[in-house]
Parts: C-alpha cells; sequence; structure tokens
C-alpha cells in the first residue's frame, strides 16, 4: 500500500519534501518576544561570572537564590502529615481559602463581607485573576467596555483585557522628568474619561515603576471616580511585601469600599508567599446583597468551566494553613516584612552609592521613594542596551530593574555600572 501511494506521488511529480512543506500552519507569523522572558534568555546565555539579572520579576534572597519562606515550609509538613486527596476543587477553588483571602484584602471591617456581598473565586494566580476579571466585565458590566491602563502598566495588562473583548485605552502616570508620578495627568485624564468607564488601579507596588500615591492621592482619586461614575478595578499582587504590611498595603482597596464604591479585585499569593510556580490567587467583586452575589457567583462559574475547570489544589491549600494558623500567619508576616526590609535596604544602598560615593551625574532620590519590587531608573534604552552588551547587566530595555535582584555581592558593581553608563564610558 505504501509503495503504490509513493508511486502515485512520483507519477504526479509530488515529493516526500514538498507534502511536508504544505503545513496548515506555514502562514502563522513569528511573534516578537517577551520583552521580560528575552532578558532571563540572554542572561542565561552570558558566560561571565560578574552577569546580573534585574529583569525577572520573582524576589532572590542575600545570595541571589530563589527564597521559600519558612512559614511556607511548615506549612507543607502539616499537610503532608496529614495524608490529603488530590481530588479535584470546586469551580470556585477552596472555600476556605477564598474566604480567608477576601478578608486579608478587605479587613474584619468591611461592610460588604460582614453582609456577605463578597463574590470570590480562586484563580490561577494574579493573571488568571485579572483575565477571570475582565472576561466577566466584557461579559456583564452593562455601562461601557473600555478600560483605562496606568501608562505606563504591567506590560501583560494590555493583552488580557484585549483579549478579553474589553477596549483598552490610557491614563497618564509616570513624570518621566521627575521620575515620578504624574498627578496631575492622571487626574486630568481620570475627569476626561467617559462616564462609566472601567479603570484599573495598581493598589500597591506599582508595576513596573514603583512609584504609588500617597493616602491622600488615593482620596482624590476615588473622590474623581465617584464623580465620573468610573469602575475601579484593582489589580493587588503585593500586599505585605511592598510596604512590609499587609493592612497598609490595602489602603487604596479598603478606602474605596468604604466611600461605597463597588470594587472588582485581582490578588496574587505568588510574591508575598513566594508561591510562583503554586499560582495561587483571587478574583472577587462586591456586590449589593447577597442575593446578587449568588447570581455573580453562578456566572463566575460560567466563565470559568470552559477556561480551565477548576484551580489548582496544592498551593491553595499552603496559603490557606498560612492564613488560618495564628503562629504560621505571624511568621508569614515576618517573612513579608523582612523580604520589603531587605528590598528597602538596597534602595538606601544604592541611592547613597550612586549619589554620594561615585556623585553619578542626575537626581537618583527616586530610587529610595519608590516602592516595592520594582524600580524605573531613568536610564534610557541605549544605557541599557550598554550595560547588557559591556557590563554583562540585564534589565528591560525602558530602565526598569527588580531590585530583589541586587545584594551585599553585587550592589556595587551595579552602581559602578550604572555610573559609567550614565557617563557615556562604558
Amino acid at each position: 500500500m505504501l509503495a503504490t501511494t509513493l508511486a502515485r506521488r512520483t507519477a504526479l511529480g509530488v515529493s516526500s519534501n514538498t507534502l511536508r512543506t504544505l503545513s496548515s500552519w506555514s502562514a502563522v507569523p513569528a511573534g516578537p518576544p517577551d520583552p521580560i522572558l528575552g532578558v532571563t534568555e540572554a542572561f542565561k546565555a552570558d558566560k561571565d561570572p560578574r552577569k546580573i539579572n534585574l529583569g525577572v520579576g520573582a524576589y532572590r534572597d542575600e545570595n541571589g537564590k530563589p527564597y521559600i519562606l519558612g512559614s511556607v515550609k511548615k506549612a507543607e509538613e502539616l499537610l503532608t502529615s496529614s495524608k490529603p486527596d488530590k481530588e479535584y476543587l470546586p469551580i470556585t477553588g477552596l472555600p476556605e481559602f477564598t474566604k480567608k483571602a477576601a478578608l486579608l484584602a478587605y479587613g474584619a471591617d468591611s461592610e460588604p463581607l460582614k453582609q456577605g456581598a463578597v463574590a470570590v473565586t480562586q484563580s490561577i494566580s494574579g493573571t488568571g485573576a485579572l483575565r477571570i476579571g475582565g472576561a466577566f466585565l466584557a461579559r456583564h458590566y452593562p455601562h461601557s467596555k473600555v478600560i483605562y491602563l496606568p501608562v505606563p502598566s504591567w506590560g501583560n495588562h494590555t493583552p488580557i483585557f484585549r483579549d478579553s473583548g474589553l477596549e483598552v485605552r490610557g491614563y497618564r502616570y509616570f513624570d518621566k522628568k521627575t521620575v515620578g508620578l504624574d498627578f496631575e495627568g492622571l487626574k486630568a485624564d481620570l475627569l476626561a474619561a467617559p462616564e462609566q468607564a472601567i479603570v484599573l488601579l495598581h493598589a500597591c507596588a506599582h508595576n513596573p515603576t514603583g512609584i504609588d500615591p500617597t493616602p491622600e492621592q488615593w482620596q482624590i482619586i476615588s473622590d474623581i471616580v465617584k464623580e465620573r461614575k468610573l469602575f475601579p478595578f484593582f489589580d493587588m499582587a503585593y500586599q505585605g511585601f511592598a510596604s512590609g504590611s499587609t493592612s497598609q498595603d490595602a489602603f487604596a482597596v479598603r478606602h474605596f469600599v468604604s466611600q461605597g464604591h463597588q470594587i472588582a479585585l485581582a490578588q496574587s499569593f505568588a510574591k508575598n508567599m513566594g508561591l510562583y510556580g503554586e499560582r495561587v490567587g483571587a478574583f472577587s467583586l462586591t456586590t449589593a446583597d447577597p442575593e446578587e452575589k449568588a447570581r455573580v457567583d453562578s456566572q463566575l462559574k460560567i466563565i470559568i468551566r470552559p477556561m480551565y475547570s477548576n484551580p489548582p489544589l496544592h498551593g491553595a491549600r499552603i496559603a490557606n494553613a498560612i492564613l488560618g494558623d495564628k503562629a504560621l500567619y505571624s511568621q508569614w508576616e515576618g517573612e513579608v516584612k523582612g523580604m520589603a526590609d531587605r528590598i528597602i535596604s538596597m534602595r538606601e544602598k544604592l541611592y547613597s552609592t550612586l549619589t554620594h560615593d561615585l556623585k553619578t551625574p542626575g537626581e537618583w532620590g527616586h530610587i529610595k521613594n519608590q516602592i516595592g519590587m520594582f524600580s524605573f531608573t531613568g536610564l534610557t534604552p541605549p544605557q541599557t542596551k550598554a550595560l547588557a552588551e559591556k557590563a554583562h547587566v540585564y534589565m528591560t530595555g525602558d530602565g526598569r530593574i527588580s531590585m530583589a535582584g541586587l545584594n551585599s555581592s553585587n550592589i556595587e558593581y551595579f552602581a559602578e555600572s550604572v555610573n559609567a553608563a550614565v557617563r557615556g564610558e562604558l
């Protein structure tokens, strides 16, 4: 049979190689590389022992190694000893975990929580929470299909919301001249936004700039959102990881809710529990009452079921164990503060070295004024390129660095390299 088929092909003048080239995917274009993952790939290919990777959005310890929290280790030991099963979770996840996640975000004094009016579902980390939220708003938010993102915002926000069916627009956020918050531009753009549009707000540790509004500025933003009848969607990927205090980092979320806003909220436990690969997150919406919550819950299930059916189990059990055990919770809070404090100390050291020791041209106060894992350094694309090619220091082209990638062993080399790049000596 095979010989007959080959003979027919030969008679028709069609070779096996030709048939192989007639692929259904021959017209699929190559997509651009991910700007952040591409940095990591370049770093891995570099053989220089001095190389530094400041592109990765994951915490590293003082030795530049991945860090597993002690509270996470203890939680896993407790889980192992209990010999849990591996059954499917419900569509909206582990109920005990989602209840505790909502309490962590909204606080015990939250009226919607007290009234049983917060619809919450476990998600595949923060990205999954944003995707569920985008899909829900595109399908059920009755007033607008437009979402405003800060400029700049996390690189994945635009494709998430665009692929969810929303129209993505921007509002001013970062002032290149001051390397700070463009608060006047932010206010003007939100005031000019069409009524009842959706606005995405980073609850704390803005990614990529590391610049957050002050509590007083958050209050003004809340007033503008209320005046324009905008719908606030909070992305809270760093609760506790920014300042070291889970309550302080939740200020914006809790203030908006206290002012009567209905909100959407995406939570991640990747950074603050170091559960990156476990993909632990939650998405929630405040509703009018328990009856409305039940209807929203039913629609969240309809969105999730064909998307991935139900979320992962192990990471949710770890987070639930930590949030539900007084001793583990206390240990976790201390570890979160320790991570935040180490990053703050790196900011202070970098600022001091650039400003006082090296007298690097420019003003570097923004380094220590920013918060969270990331910092917008103010370095230009040519400078970041020179740093990668000649100093083996890798960051995104816009000058964003992960402060967690700096430690006592490499910070002086980094500062010296930045100094050389700014002076044009690389």
